[in-house]
């Protein structure tokens, strides 16, 4: 890897690596460079076995990990949030993600960790199990490989990426001669579409705005076909330059109507509104910094990317990330009054929303997940000596020591009081 030139992604690449191999030996945290398509070029790692976790964990269970999509959703959400954004990776594990934007693109990023903000759990290891079907035999390696990734606490991990943001910030808006291949493809294939349209002659249909191929490319979108989307957005902006006369103020009008149908078609799909509407308003604010048609062109069909990742590419790597924060809130906030608004407004989700994919990938519904976790943990209490039975409710965050009793009954399939007693500690 360190033969590539940097101008290959569209940033230097030198300069990275270098600011990357000095943020790993400041903080001792593995660190990894990708593109703008989620791959890694380039990974420095000070703390030997981190980086084989999942390398372990596949070796014993046959489970594919899809890394780059973890890394990419996390740029996405680091851009989305100024530029910083921590994350959980599908084994459950913190990593933390800052863009390298270049003339307000985003051309890679900087990725650190794993590490663990709290010492590995039941929680962890009951996930795997149930995802990966982990034999008894494996289970005291896959303890033992947890126990190899850094514990670092959680105000540390905010300061690391907010260091990493700063690192990312430096590589930057350097002015880079990037002949990029795909840049010139599309110019291309959009010329030879103006010159089909030519060759039919101005009065005939095939002049017209193409609204049958606009309604094409949104289903396409909210389907995620990114390539025949691509091609058929190339068509209709060669009849957009046709019709403009290289009308450049106009050519931009049209493309920010196009930007604004392709949001509805990725919401349409599936996309998360919030994140749609905050993306619209970025590009909005980036128009006015493109001076040619090929730098528009261009930035436009990353835009029709972004749009299609958000609707399928990254939706199960989001949805992961989504429950383990939301479990990790539940766990740290179980013992007062928690709703199920509350957590989704934690993990930026509608209530709906939230619900529906908590189910989906949990199996059960938010408020039997979280009674179910105080059961477990007033059932920790009443093995002890030190507190008392009628204390333990509150404890645990039930506002009721009846309903409290109730629910331990269904769940258990006895009483607190019996449950204690057949344990011997009365």
């Amino acid at each position: 890897m360190d033969g590539i030139a940097h101008t290959d992604y569209g940033f230097n690449f030198e300069k990275a690596k270098k600011s990357t191999r000095h943020y790993v030996i400041s903080t001792g945290i593995r660190t990894v460079i990708i593109d703008a398509l989620g791959k890694k070029i380039y990974e420095e790692n000070a703390c030997n076995g981190t980086c084989e976790f999942c390398n372990n964990i596949e070796t014993l269970t046959g489970g594919k990990h899809n890394c780059s999509a973890a890394h990419l959703y996390g740029t996405y959400q680091s851009e989305r949030f100024g530029g910083v954004y921590v994350f959980f990776c599908p084994m459950g594990l913190i990593h933390w993600a800052s863009p390298i934007r270049i003339d307000g693109m985003v051309r890679g990023a900087l990725i650190a960790g794993p590490v663990q903000m709290v010492d590995p759990d039941e929680f962890l290891i009951e996930d795997i199990i149930r995802k990966y079907h982990v034999t008894a035999s494996n289970m005291t390696r896959i303890r033992q490989y947890l126990k190899e990734v850094p514990l670092v606490d959680t105000e540390k991990v905010n300061s690391l990426s907010e260091i990493l943001s700063m690192v990312a910030t430096s590589i930057s808006d350097n002015t880079v001669d990037n002949e990029n291949h795909e840049l010139q493809k599309q110019q291309s294939d959009i010329s030879q579409y103006i010159h089909y349209i030519k060759s039919l002659g101005g009065d005939t249909e095939h002049a017209l705005y193409p609204i049958e191929k606009e309604k094409k490319l949104l289903l396409l979108i909210s389907r995620g076909d990114k390539t025949e989307a691509q091609k058929l957005l190339n068509e209709i902006l060669g009849h957009i330059f046709f019709s403009s006369g290289n009308n450049f103020n106009l050519i931009k009008a049209r493309i920010l109507e196009l930007i604004v149908l392709l949001s509805r078609a990725a919401l349409e799909g599936g996309a998360e509104i919030e994140q749609i509407f905050g993306l619209n308003y970025n590009y909005l604010n980036q128009i006015s910094k493109f001076n040619t048609i090929e730098e528009l062109t261009y930035w436009l069909s990353k835009i029709m990317d972004r749009f299609t990742d958000c609707v399928f590419n990254l939706a199960e790597v989001k949805h992961i990330d989504t429950i383990y924060k939301a479990v990790d809130y539940i766990r740290k906030n179980y013992m007062r009054k928690v709703s199920l608004e509350e957590v989704s407004s934690h993990v930026y989700l509608s209530p709906s929303y939230f619900s529906k994919v908590f189910k989906e990938e949990i199996g059960t519904t938010f408020n039997a997940y979280l009674n179910n976790y105080r059961i477990e943990m007033s059932k920790k209490l009443l093995l002890g000596n030190n507190i008392e039975l009628v204390d333990i409710s509150s404890l645990v965050g039930f506002e009721d020591q009846s309903y409290f009793s109730k629910v331990f009954k269904k769940i258990v399939g006895t009483s607190p009081g019996k449950f204690k007693e057949k344990r011997g500690q009365i």
